[in-house]
C-alpha cells in the first residue's frame, strides 16, 4: 500500500492518530497521499471503512476519490461534499428533529430572487439578479441574518450591487418566499444540519458513533458555516486530516477563507503537519513560472506559501505573445491549438482559460472556424444533455435484455458492447466533419465509448449492468467523463483540473487583476488566481493578451502587473514579505503517543459545574442551563413564554426556523439567569457575538420587563 509513495506522502499515508494537517502544493499528489492514506489505514484495522467520511467541494472531486478508493480495496468509505453528507443526514434525521416532511430542495435559487425582488416591486437586470443571489449566498454561508447584511457586508469589503438596505430587504423577502412556498436552498442544508445537531445532542451523538475518522479536502476553501458543521461532526474528537493550499484560495467571494488552514496548529497543538512540495504534474519551466508569482505575492497567505521542486523533466519555455486585439488574440490561439493536435497531442488535454464567462464567445467561434472540437465546462450539465439520457435509456435496455438484440451477438466486451448500443444513437468510430450540434452529439457519445474502456481496464469482468450502475452513479454525483474536446474554461472552473497544453488568454490589466478588484486583499487573490491557471499545464503553458478589445480599438491596454519582472525583459515591482516553506514533517507535541482528546488540550478552561450541585457538566445541553437535568431549575416561566413569543416574531422575519434565533435550552438558560446587562447576556452558553449584537437589546428589554424595541415599532 505504500509502495510508490514519496517520503512525505508516505508520512501522510502512516499518520493515523491525532490531527494531521497536510499543505499540499499544486501537483504534489494530494489525492494520492489521502487516498493512501485511508485505504492503509483499512487495511491496517485502524480505520472501519464505514466510520469513514471525506469531504471535498465537488462532485467531481469527491467521485474521483469514491474512484480510487475503490481501486484500492477501501470500498464504504464515504466520500462526499460537505452539501451531500449534510443532505443525507438532514433527510434521515428531519422526522425525528422536526417531525413531518422535509421541504423540497430548490436547486438553484435565481427564479425565487427574481419571485422576491418582482413582489417587491423591484426592478432586477440579468446581471444584478446573479449578483444578489451571489450576496445572498454569501450571508448565508457566513451565518448573517437579513438584518446584519448591510454592517457585515461593509465589513467584509463586499462589492454590493445595489443599496445595501435594498439588498438585505431583498434577502429577507427571499426567505419569505421560500418559507410560503416550503422549500429550503442548498445553504440551509448546512443551517439546518448545523441547527439539529446543536439542539439535539442525541442526534449528534448518533452522527458521531457513525463516523469516528474526518478527512477534508481543499480545506483552504471551507466556510465558516462548512467549519462549524465540521466541528459539529467532531465533537471533542481531534481524528481529523485536512489538506488544502492557502495560495490557491480563489473563492473568497463564497465566503470561502484559509484561516481555518492556516490556524489549524493553532487550534490543534499536537498536531503532525506534513508539507508536500514535490511537483509531479508540471515541468521545472513551469513550475519556476508558478514560484515566481508567488515570490512577489504579500499578505498572510503568502507568509505560507510553498515553493515546488518539479519532479518532471524539462520542457519548453512558458510563450508570452502580444496581439493587437481580442479576435486576433482568439485566432492566434486556435492556430496554436490546431498546430498541438496535428502534432499528435489530443485535444482532450489541450485548455483555453479566461478570467471571465463572457470571454468565451470569441474563443468559441475561432476554435469552430479552425475545425477545433471543444467543449464548454460550466455549461448544461453532461447528464442533462437529450442524446446522453437517450443513451441511457438504450444501455439500460440493453443491459436488460441484450441477450435478445442481435447488435450484441458479436460483442465480446463491455467497449465492444458499448459501442453496439450507441451506434444506434449516433456514434460511429470516425468523428463527423465539421463542428455544430452535430459534432457535439457525437462527442458526447464518444466520452462514454471511452468510459466503457477505462471501466473495463479498471474492473476487467464488468457487465453492461455495471456500467449503467456506473452511469447511475456518475450522474446522481455530476461527476462527468472526459469529452475529446479543447476544454473552454474559467480560472476559476478549472480549479482542480490539468491538462497537456494551457492557453491562459486575456492576461492584461482590467481583465486580470480584474478592473473591480480595488484591495490589497482582492489584488492578492487574482494574483492566486493566475497561479492556479499556470499550475494547470503539464508541459506548455501559452500566454497572451491583447492591446485592444475591438480591432481598430485604442492600443491603451497592458500586460498584467503579475507578469512583471518574470517575462522577458521586465523587471518585478513588488517585492515578497514573507518566507517560502519546503517540504517535510513538523510533528506535533503528542505525535506518536495516544492521541489527545481536544478537549483535555484546552487546559485554560475550567470545567463546567452545576451551580446548584457543583458537579462536573458534560452533558451539551446541561452545559448550556449550567446545572443538572435533575437539579430543581427557578426558571421564571412568565419570561420564558414571552421570549419564546418574542422568538417566533424574530424566525418569521427573518425566514429562519425558531431554533436559528436561540434553541429552547438557551431561552430557558436567560430565563433562569435573568440577565441585566449585555456582560451577563454574553455569559450564557449560546449567545455568540453576532447574536448578542443582534438580539442582545430586545432579550435585555424582554427580561427587564419592557416591550422588546421591535415590539414597539410594531405597535
Amino acid at each position: 500500500m505504500l509502495e510508490g509513495l514519496d517520503p512525505e506522502q508516505r508520512e501522510v499515508a502512516t499518520a493515523l492518530h491525532g490531527p494531521v494537517c497536510v499543505l499540499a502544493g499544486a501537483g504534489t499528489g494530494k489525492t494520492r497521499a489521502i487516498t493512501h492514506r485511508i485505504a492503509y489505514g483499512v487495511r491496517a484495522g485502524i480505520l472501519q471503512p464505514s466510520s469513514v467520511l471525506a469531504v471535498t467541494f465537488t462532485n467531481r472531486a469527491a467521485g474521483e476519490m469514491r474512484g480510487r478508493l475503490r481501486q484500492l480495496g477501501a470500498q464504504g468509505v464515504q466520500a462526499r461534499t460537505f452539501h451531500s453528507a449534510a443532505l443525507r443526514q438532514l433527510q434521515y434525521f428531519w422526522p425525528k428533529a422536526i417531525g413531518g416532511s422535509m421541504p423540497r430542495l430548490v436547486d438553484r435559487k435565481v427564479k425565487l430572487v427574481a419571485d422576491a425582488a418582482a413582489a417587491m416591486g423591484t426592478r432586477l437586470d440579468r446581471g444584478e439578479l446573479r449578483d444578489v443571489t451571489a450576496e445572498i449566498e454569501w450571508s448565508k454561508v457566513t451565518q448573517t441574518i437579513p438584518a446584519d447584511y448591510a454592517y457585515a457586508a461593509a465589513k467584509a469589503g463586499r462589492d454590493i450591487p445595489r443599496d445595501p438596505a435594498e439588498v438585505a430587504h431583498l434577502y429577507a423577502a427571499y426567505e419569505d418566499l421560500k418559507r410560503a412556498r416550503a422549500v429550503i436552498d442548498f445553504e440551509d442544508v448546512l443551517l439546518l444540519t448545523v441547527a439539529i445537531l446543536q439542539d439535539r445532542h442525541d442526534v449528534a451523538e448518533q452522527v458521531r458513533m457513525q463516523y469516528q475518522h474526518f478527512v477534508v479536502d481543499e480545506y483552504q476553501d471551507v466556510s465558516p458555516l462548512q467549519q462549524r458543521l465540521l466541528e459539529l461532526w467532531l465533537g471533542d474528537r481531534d481524528s481529523l486530516c485536512v489538506v488544502g493550499d492557502a495560495s490557491q484560495t480563489i473563492y473568497s467571494f463564497t465566503g470561502a477563507t484559509p484561516d481555518h488552514l492556516l490556524d489549524f496548529k493553532g487550534r490543534h497543538p499536537g498536531a503532525t503537519v506534513v508539507k508536500l512540495v514535490r511537483d509531479y504534474r508540471s515541468t521545472p519551466q513551469v513550475v519556476h513560472l508558478a514560484n515566481g508569482l508567488l515570490t512577489q505575492a504579500r499578505g498572510r497567505a503568502a507568509g505560507h506559501r510553498l515553493e515546488l521542486l518539479s519532479q518532471r523533466p524539462a520542457g519548453p519555455e512558458p510563450a508570452y505573445t502580444e496581439y493587437t486585439d481580442e479576435p486576433a488574440e482568439a485566432e492566434g490561439a486556435a492556430r496554436r491549438i490546431r498546430e498541438l493536435i496535428d502534432s499528435g497531442v489530443p485535444a482532450a488535454e489541450i485548455a483555453v482559460l479566461f478570467r471571465t464567462n463572457s470571454q468565451s464567445e470569441t474563443y468559441e467561434q475561432a476554435l469552430a472556424d479552425a475545425g477545433v472540437p471543444y467543449q464548454l465546462r460550466g455549461a448544461e450539465r453532461f447528464f442533462e444533455r437529450p442524446e446522453v439520457r437517450k443513451a441511457g435509456i438504450a444501455l439500460r435496455g440493453a443491459a436488460r435484455f441484450g441477450g435478445n438484440d442481435s447488435l450484441l451477438d458479436d460483442a465480446v466486451d463491455l467497449p465492444s458492447q458499448v459501442r453496439a448500443v450507441l451506434s444506434g444513437e449516433g456514434w460511429s468510430s470516425e468523428p463527423p466533419a465539421g463542428s455544430g450540434a452535430v459534432r457535439e452529439r457525437w462527442e458526447s457519445l464518444a466520452a462514454l465509448v471511452n468510459l466503457a474502456h477505462d471501466l473495463a481496464v479498471a474492473t476487467p469482468g464488468a457487465t453492461l449492468g455495471d456500467f449503467v450502475a456506473e452511469l447511475d452513479e456518475r450522474a446522481n454525483a455530476q461527476h462527468a467523463p472526459t469529452v475529446q474536446g479543447v476544454t473552454l474554461a474559467s480560472l476559476h472552473a478549472a480549479k482542480g483540473l490539468e491538462w497537456d497544453a494551457v492557453f491562459l488568454v486575456g492576461i492584461a490589466e482590467g481583465m486580470l487583476p480584474i478592473t473591480y478588484a480595488k484591495t490589497d486583499e482582492q489584488i492578492e487573490e487574482e494574483r492566486r488566481l493566475l497561479y492556479v491557471g499556470v499550475t494547470r499545464a503539464r508541459e506548455r503553458l501559452h500566454i497572451s493578451w491583447a492591446l485592444s478589445r475591438a480591432p481598430g480599438g485604442r492600443p491603451g491596454r497592458r500586460p498584467s502587473r503579475f507578469l512583471d519582472g518574470l517575462r522577458p525583459g521586465t523587471t518585478a515591482t513588488v517585492g515578497h514579505t514573507g518566507a517560502s516553506a519546503g517540504g517535510g514533517v513538523e510533528r506535533g507535541a503528542t505525535a506518536g503517543a495516544a492521541a489527545v482528546p481536544r478537549r483535555t488540550q484546552r487546559t485554560q478552561r475550567t470545567p463546567a459545574r452545576c451551580r446548584v450541585c457543583g458537579r462536573t457538566l458534560t452533558d451539551a445541553g446541561e452545559m448550556k442551563l449550567m446545572r443538572c437535568e435533575d437539579c430543581p431549575s427557578d426558571m421564571d416561566e412568565g419570561l420564558y413564554e414571552r421570549l419564546r413569543e418574542w422568538r417566533a416574531v424574530q424566525a418569521e422575519r427573518s425566514g429562519q426556523p425558531d431554533f436559528c434565533v436561540f434553541t429552547d435550552r438557551t431561552l430557558m438558560a436567560i430565563a433562569e439567569a435573568r440577565p441585566e446587562n449585555s456582560a451577563g447576556l454574553s455569559r450564557i452558553p449560546g449567545v455568540l457575538s453576532r447574536k448578542l449584537r443582534s438580539y442582545g437589546p430586545d432579550v435585555l428589554a424582554i427580561c427587564a420587563g419592557r416591550q422588546a424595541d421591535a415590539d414597539v415599532e410594531d405597535a
